[in-house]
């Protein structure tokens, strides 16, 4: 059951991380909103990824991984009823802003809990949780695309019920308290601090999560720029972006056992670098999904490896620290949203102009990998 509650957390985490790029489009129609406000959009959501994930980590270390599993999983359900009654861009943006605000709280639970239960091996162990976040990335553009007719009132109303069932589960789950040796010390947090690995992993995964999230958010847009049809945009996401993700989670899970999560992550940035530049280059809907596929491969790794790296780094207040790492990746997301958005603005070649974001931030995060390694291998 404590498997069971973590995988259902994450897929929903999935789901709400591919909404908004699944839904921009008619959002933008009915709303009539312009790219400026749709990087707005997205800025909500991500400053309440923010506010719940450097806050949630004390929570979680002092009353345990179900106090924030249910109070994350609730204020989804919420967000995910009103979303559809929405009759101004300014509801759209509290409302989007509720949807990061559970998020965050339920991403670092979950993480912490499948930290918790993964007996010595949290990178394969954190790899097959989150290989789920890439099914229920996978199965929001691909339902909403190929059964829904892209309704984006059917697709809310369907997640919300998928979160509110995940919700009952969590609820009817015994879960470990917090321990002694994880459980927030306020005496601590100066060496918590303190610690330069805590900052390198914090900016490793500021970057990976703005290339991430740039493309959940950004690449239906810019297919349907390059003459692609919309039904056809969402399929690659969901088909190329998120299977990807998927499956490299799958396939990495057993390399972790004998090869360090730097390396890991080290050769994903790399890789990364190369897929996500490529993939932009291209018109034709099949390139353009065999390249999306390759990038979502080459990103699957990163997210889970670095929260197990930082698990691994920091024995007592994890969740604290967890929290702060994943704090940093949701300021990656507001960051290259709005940058995005701005650069973008309604002109095709200005949007893949903003989009080679993606790989100049791996290859700073190729750079942020080899110090860190260095710090952590002279440790």
């Amino acid at each position: 059951m404590l498997i069971l509650s973590a995988v259902l957390a994450i897929f929903v985490y999935g789901m709400i991380a591919a909404m908004l790029g699944t839904i921009l489009p008619d959002l933008s129609s009915r709303f009539q909103l312009s790219p400026k406000q749709n990087g707005t959009i997205a800025l909500s959501q991500a400053i309440g990824l923010v506010i719940a994930s450097i806050s949630v980590g004390p929570l979680i270390d002092n009353h345990g991984v179900k106090t924030g599993l249910v109070l994350g999983l609730a204020v989804i359900s919420l967000a995910l009823f009103l979303l559809p009654k929405s009759s101004s861009y300014g509801q759209v943006v509290m409302y989007l802003f509720l949807l990061g605000l559970g998020g965050g709280i339920i991403v670092t639970a979950a993480n912490d809990l499948g930290n918790a239960i993964s007996q010595g091996h949290s990178g394969t162990a954190l790899n097959l949780l989150n290989l789920f976040f890439g099914l229920g990335g996978l199965a929001t553009p691909f339902v909403s695309a190929n059964f829904l007719q892209r309704d984006s009132h059917k697709l809310c109303y369907l997640a919300a019920i998928l979160t509110v069932i995940t919700l009952g589960v969590n609820v009817a789950t015994a879960m470990p308290g917090p321990s002694g040796a994880q459980s927030f010390q306020l005496s601590g947090v100066g060496e918590l601090l303190g610690n330069p690995a805590l900052w390198l992993l914090s900016l490793f995964l500021f970057l990976y999560v703005a290339s991430e999230v740039g493309v959940w958010n950004w690449l239906v847009q810019h297919l349907i720029a390059q003459g692609i049809p919309e039904s056809r945009a969402l399929n690659i996401l969901s088909l190329g972006f998120a299977l990807g993700l998927l499956i490299g989670r799958v396939a990495v899970s057993p390399i972790l056992i004998s090869i360090s999560g730097l390396t890991v992550t080290l050769a994903s940035a790399v890789l990364m670098m190369f897929t996500t530049y490529f993939m932009l280059q291209t018109k034709d809907p099949k390139l353009a999904g065999l390249l999306v596929f390759l990038a979502g491969v080459s990103m699957a790794p990163v997210f889970p490896t670095t929260l197990a790296i930082a698990g691994g780094v920091f024995p007592r207040m994890t969740g604290t620290a967890l929290g702060i790492v994943i704090t940093f990746g949701w300021v990656g997301l507001a960051v290259s949203s709005r940058i995005i958005g701005t650069i973008g603005g309604g002109d095709a070649r200005r949007l893949k102009k903003a989009l080679l974001l993606l790989p100049g931030m791996a290859m700073l995060m190729i750079a942020v990998n080899l110090v860190l390694h260095g710090f952590i291998s002279g440790k």
